[in-house]
């Protein structure tokens, strides 16, 4: 039972991750609790950054497609991401943004749903879902209807106990995100995709918040299909590259419209008409962003360096921490947990509700206490267990019951919106 900050020293001297946290490059004074947003960097990133502009590019310069590993470079960490999702060799790329995945992968299943079960024409999501997520199906959806097709709806629920009830032999696909971006809320993937199996509709899932945060296994489960990002817990830099998953059962007929040249059988034989990569090369598109691809790696070495298994159970330790100790030492104050307090049903955030969430955030990050604010009223506390500490979660805590007790959160500069706020 932890009571005193001299717990969580004695928690960090025992815990077998803790040398992982000596490769992030972490700022003085600061806890990150925001690596569900944004992932710290790996210190490696910075010389590997200068070995792609400097050497790769500066010195081989084309010739580094071939010399260096860069046109390779989709496939080969698509199978590195591979072992974190449970997924085999050749089923993953990364590549291009989680949005761009999604409207591939969204576009080949109801591609197959229409040459297996014409008449269904519903896809089923969440009303609170990430958002990005349902534009891209609302754009999909309007495009097929500007080219005929005719019909498609998009079914809103309101809460993962509906899903049940939302499912008929209407439904074509099921999308939803495996951790909830708001609340945390974890889904039993293997549960549902099996549910939604049994109505005869395709299971797509954004692991946007799971990989690399709990133990995911796509196989294990039999989904369809997945995309999810690598700047989140895989650590790869802000904007990097997505990655896209199908199983080896589906490639022979994932169909994307997005046939740019990298998904052709013979992309250099510069053919007028567009066939397919036989392999796993068909979910790319264009040209790669190479550098910032690049940097992708290094969050995977040090994730190599462990288990999920390992961080799964410091990830639920650490969240399980953070709620006993928001829940006692800052009781009386309106804060709500929203995050499921079953371990079962979290990923590796925790979320509380204030009805001044955004200034209290505000004055949290001025203190050195890195979360971030989503509406409404959601404040999120993000456990990455390659480099958060117990003792992190103690001062953290320590710094919102004092912004509480002395309201030092209700001033005008953190009420104030920004850009991206």
């Amino acid at each position: 039972m932890v009571q005193h900050r001299e717990d969580c020293l004695r928690l960090d001297a025992s815990d077998p991750l803790a040398p992982l946290r000596e490769q992030f490059a972490l700022p003085e004074g600061v806890i990150y609790l925001d690596g569900n947003s944004l992932g710290a960097r790996p210190k490696a990133s910075l010389a590997r950054a200068q070995q792609v502009v400097s050497q790769e590019w500066g010195e081989q310069l084309i010739r580094s497609w071939n010399d260096a590993g860069w046109f390779a470079l989709p496939r080969t960490l698509g199978n590195r991401v591979a072992r974190l999702i449970g997924a085999a060799d050749d089923e993953v790329v990364v590549t291009d943004s989680t949005s761009i995945n999604l409207f591939k992968v969204l576009a080949a299943a109801l591609r197959q749903q229409q040459q297996d079960a014409p008449g269904r024409r519903v896809i089923v999501s969440e009303r609170s879902n990430f958002p990005t997520d349902l534009y891209m199906a609302e754009g999909l959806t309007r495009l097929l209807g500007d080219f005929g097709s005719a019909g498609w709806t998009l079914r809103l629920i309101d809460d993962p106990a509906q899903l049940a009830s939302a499912l008929d032999d209407q439904v074509a696909v099921v999308m939803l995100t495996h951790v909830h971006y708001q609340t945390g809320h974890l889904y039993d993937m293997a549960a549902v995709t099996a549910q939604v199996h049994q109505h005869g509709a395709l299971m797509v899932w954004d692991l946007a918040h799971s990989a690399g945060a709990v133990p995911v296994d796509l196989n294990g489960a039999n989904a369809d299909y997945a995309i999810g990002c690598t700047y989140k817990y895989l650590n790869g830099g802000p904007g990097s590259p997505a990655f896209l998953w199908v199983p080896k059962r589906l490639q022979g007929r994932f169909e994307q419209p997005l046939s740019g040249w990298w998904g052709h059988a013979r992309p250099f034989a510069m053919e007028p008409g567009y066939q397919p990569s036989g392999d796993v090369g068909r979910f790319l598109c264009g040209t790669q962003g190479i550098v910032s691809m690049s940097l992708v790696g290094c969050g995977l070495d040090i994730f190599e360096q462990t288990s999920m298994a390992a961080l799964r159970q410091k990830s639920l330790a650490l969240t399980s921490l953070f709620i006993n100790l928001v829940e006692t030492r800052c009781a009386g104050y309106p804060l709500q947990l929203i995050t499921p307090r079953d371990p079962a049903r979290r990923g590796s955030q925790v979320s509380f509700t204030h009805p001044q969430g955004f200034a209290v955030m505000q004055a949290l990050i001025e203190r050195g206490v890195i979360g971030d604010y989503r509406e409404p009223q959601i404040m999120r506390f993000g456990f990455t267990p390659l480099y958060t500490r117990y003792q992190d979660v103690w001062d953290a805590v320590s710094i919102l019951l004092d912004l509480l007790q002395t309201e030092g959160w209700n001033q005008e500069r953190f009420h104030r919106r920004g850009a991206v706020t």
